[in-house]
């Protein structure tokens, strides 16, 4: 006897489309607080969960969203992103994942270009990809520290941590990003960790040769989509320097969670220290995942849908946006912005910290969030939104501004 819970239910799935569409809509139900001992089944599942999931979640794609590093994902990842659930691949095995397995390589093939690097392999985000470069710099160069500048990606740190590198924090210029100055002479046990696009100012650490560094691995998980951008690419000039590069496909490629890359400018020589062999496997291991789903679909698909332009004029759209309301800005006398907004992502204060909060408590959810540069309270916003309306936001700027001063 099949278990009918396996089997395409059209009718279920119609619901499922239909309580995404309204679901925003819906009252918010209580959910069980234990396991429950007999199940309700599918249809009332979705009903019950849909106001839960749906009505409670973010809007990410709304005209005011200009907080976060999360965009709003295009609807081609929703209905691939069904397809991965329901097929379950997996690329451990190629058994199992023949179409997957080739999806992916192809998605590696068509960015590698852009990043002047020869391949590589997709990662649940920057963290494992981050994780990933070190453990190559480490194993394949010899690395033994890791330095990165004061405003680098925690998970720099964490992959240092976790790998038994020694790592060291180094000052930032007047623009948040790395003070070349401040690099000791002697780097030749050092993988030096690059940041394109940090997480609180989006500066972009020049992407230049350094001589005698072991290994040279560029965090690009935000800014990285530049290198896709005519108009911005030349931002990441000299990534053909580097010995390897993280992108988060989930943060400027506009995918869902959890997709990212990690690519190498000498795959072959990285993989040999990320292969692993194993008497269950058909071919190696590569990297730090097992069991590895078929993120590349989605990305496949929103490449193939957009196109390399339609990719770029999206971020472009986005950069267009961080541009005017920075424009806007510099003309409020009494607002301090730390730098320009290399890379779509922009931090201000106003005098003094009590006001700077107030004013963003004067904000709509959702279009500006916070961080913490030099002991001073900042408010961060972030152009990861094709959507976001720079008149809207600069209107409520304005009128949180004049609010504080009544």
């Amino acid at each position: 006897m099949q278990d009918n819970a396996f089997k395409p239910a059209p009718d279920g799935l119609a619901q499922a489309v239909s309580l995404l569409l309204e679901g925003a809509s819906l009252p918010v139900a209580s959910l069980p607080d234990h396991l429950p001992e007999t199940g309700i089944g599918e249809t009332d599942t979705l009903r019950m969960l849909a106001p839960n999931i749906v009505g409670a979640a973010a809007a990410l794609g709304e005209e005011t969203a200009f907080a976060h590093m999360d965009p709003p994902t295009p609807w081609v990842t929703w209905a691939t992103t069904l397809w991965n659930a329901a097929l379950n691949q997996n690329l451990l095995h190629p058994a199992t994942s023949p179409a997957a397995k080739d999806i992916e390589r192809r998605v590696i093939d068509w960015l590698k270009p852009h990043f002047s690097m020869d391949g590589g392999h997709m990662t649940p985000g920057a963290t494992i990809a981050n994780l990933t470069a070190l453990w190559a710099a480490r194993d394949v160069a010899g690395a033994r520290r890791v330095m990165a500048s004061e405003h680098a990606h925690v998970s720099v740190k964490k992959s240092a941590h976790l790998l038994g590198l020694r790592y060291e924090g180094i000052a930032v210029d007047g623009r948040g990003r790395l003070d070349r100055h401040a690099l000791p002479s002697e780097l030749r046990d050092t993988c030096l960790v690059l940041t394109a696009g940090t997480t609180s100012t989006g500066a972009i650490d020049a992407v230049t040769p350094t001589t005698g560094a072991a290994w040279t691995h560029v965090d690009a998980a935000w800014g990285g989509g530049l290198a896709l951008s005519d108009a911005y690419t030349s931002r990441l000039e000299g990534l053909a320097q580097a010995d390897s590069v993280a992108i988060s496909a989930h943060k400027w490629l506009f995918q869902p969670k959890e997709s990212a890359l990690v690519l190498f400018r000498d795959t072959a020589r990285a993989e040999t220290a990320l292969a692993f062999e194993g008497g269950y496997l058909a071919t190696p291991n590569i990297g730090v995942l097992g069991s590895h789903g078929a993120t590349a679909v989605p990305l496949l698909a929103t490449l193939m849908a957009w196109g390399r332009q339609g990719m770029a004029e999206r971020i472009d759209r986005c950069m267009r946006t961080a541009e005017r309301v920075h424009t806007f800005l510099a003309r409020q006398t009494e607002a301090v912005i730390y730098a320009e907004p290399e890379s779509g992502v922009i931090a201000w204060r106003l005098g003094d910290d009590a006001r700077t909060r107030r004013v963003f408590d004067a904000l709509p959810d959702g279009m500006a969030s916070t961080t913490t540069l030099d002991g001073l309270h900042w408010i961060r916003h972030v152009a990861a939104n094709p959507n976001t309306d720079a008149e809207r936001v600069t209107n409520a700027i304005a009128e949180a501004i004049r609010s504080t001063t009544q």
